[in-house]
């Protein structure tokens, strides 16, 4: 990281600040002292102009359309790798070679049973309680049964929730979902594959074998992937931000899985399915085109466009082929997919979508997928969470280890009331 100064001339100040240039990306003001040296804080509602952090994980060109996990692009990873193999790059820096592969698929495949007690958990909610309410309370849970991996301070025990976390989350999310079926919680088996076992433990029942489909399991392997990590995104920075008070991993996870609940983060998918159901035939999608162009009308089409990308969503790129290849392998045949496959060819042809970016993103090509593969709504922002625990993870060990992370603690503008004299009841 170079340092460079720039000078903040204005109100009679004249300082001096460092600029840091990172290996890519926007350079940096430092900022730390500015409030010592000057009195002035800086205003960034959101942080969306502030670094709050220096990483080495993953990294977003939004103008480019660029995903890099420890610098390899997303497609070369979903085109030459697995989940499995970007979980641990993404934890520790490099591709796995086949031995270390090996042993790290073993390590997590043996801690993905959860503490028998911990099923009684799930009675304690309503039957008809959203899984991600589940998941909060359950991952959350976790710290009061494996208190042999909550100290920070120690390499090993983080390294050992670490794995606990990112092999344990399928199993708790494959139950949230059948405890809302009302049926029996299948055990995860040692000789499937991570998306495997969670396909399985998720759809399939004790009375008959479950084929796990391979295309299927592809496509949920990549999903997996896809979802794994997204830079300082609003979840990893909560992630972060709990994690900085010294709060154990499963804490800290749980709360970023509280984040991503909301609909303008993880629940985004679920939202984009809504809104198919909403327009309900190929024929109503003229009407809501126009009302989507109408600047005052409050409709908008979930599923196109992002925050942060403002060309090809390059997951988005990736998982359309799979959508494709999993509608043809199952042979889903519905007014809702026919809505999505529609609105898909308008959005890559209308003048419109084209001049203002807004192309199908990677929300619009999981929902589908999820959809055809009999996974609720409800469910989508669960399977976000199952993925993005291995960066959460990442992130939040990158941050243990930085020795200039302190407790976060924003600053404000203040705009409410002056001193005041308290005025006793009487004389209200």
């Amino acid at each position: 990281m170079t340092e460079n100064t720039m000078r903040l001339s204005g109100d009679g100040l004249d300082i001096e600040l460092p600029v840091y240039e990172g290996s890519v990306g926007p350079k940096v003001i430092d900022v730390r002292h500015l409030y010592g040296e000057t009195g002035y804080f800086t205003y960034d509602p959101g942080y969306k102009s502030t670094a709050s952090c220096e990483s080495s994980i993953t990294y977003i060109d939004g103008e480019a359309g660029i995903l890099l996990y420890r610098g390899y692009p997303i497609e070369e990873l979903a085109d030459n790798s697995d989940f499995m193999e970007v979980c641990y790059l993404l934890l520790f820096g490099e591709l796995p070679n086949r031995a270390e592969k090996e042993k790290f698929i073993h390590d997590i495949t043996y801690h993905t049973m959860l503490h028998e007690q911990l099923k009684n958990f799930f009675n304690g909610f309503r039957r008809d309680a959203h899984p991600m309410a589940i998941m909060v309370g359950v991952v959350g849970a976790l710290a009061a049964f494996y208190h042999d991996s909550t100290d920070i301070s120690d390499p090993h025990q983080r390294m050992v929730a670490s794995y606990r976390l990112i092999a344990k989350m399928p199993t708790i999310a494959a139950m949230a979902y059948k405890y809302s079926l009302g049926q029996p919680f299948l055990y995860p088996r040692n000789d499937c594959s991570y998306a495997g076992n969670f396909l399985r433990m998720t759809f399939g029942v004790p009375c008959e074998d479950y084929q796990i489909n391979p295309i299927l399991e592809q496509a949920m392997d990549l999903i997996f992937m896809l979802h794994a990590d997204h830079e300082q995104n609003a979840s990893t920075s909560t992630v972060r931000l709990a994690g900085s008070s010294g709060a154990n991993p499963f804490a800290c996870i749980a709360a970023g899985i509280a984040c991503l609940w909301g609909p303008a983060h993880g629940g985004a998918n679920e939202a984009c399915l809504k809104m198919l159901q909403e327009i309900g035939t190929v024929d109503s999608i003229p009407q809501f085109i126009e009302r989507a162009k109408d600047k005052n009308d409050p409709f908008r089409l979930m599923g196109f466009g992002h925050r942060v990308y403002k060309n090809f969503d390059p997951r988005a790129k990736v998982l359309r082929k799979m959508a494709h290849k999993v509608l043809a392998e199952l042979g889903v045949e519905t007014p809702l997919l026919e809505v999505a496959m529609e609105l898909e060819a308008i959005a890559r042809s209308d003048e419109y979508f084209i001049e203002k970016k807004l192309y199908p993103n990677v929300d619009f090509y999981s929902g589908i997928i999820l959809n055809a593969m009999g996974f609720p709504t409800t469910m989508f922002t669960v399977l976000f969470a199952l993925a993005r625990t291995s960066g959460w993870i990442a992130q939040w060990e990158e941050m243990i280890e930085d020795p200039t992370q302190g407790i976060g603690r924003p600053r404000q503008l203040y705009k409410g009331a002056k001193k005041r004299e308290f005025v006793p009841i009487g004389r209200r």
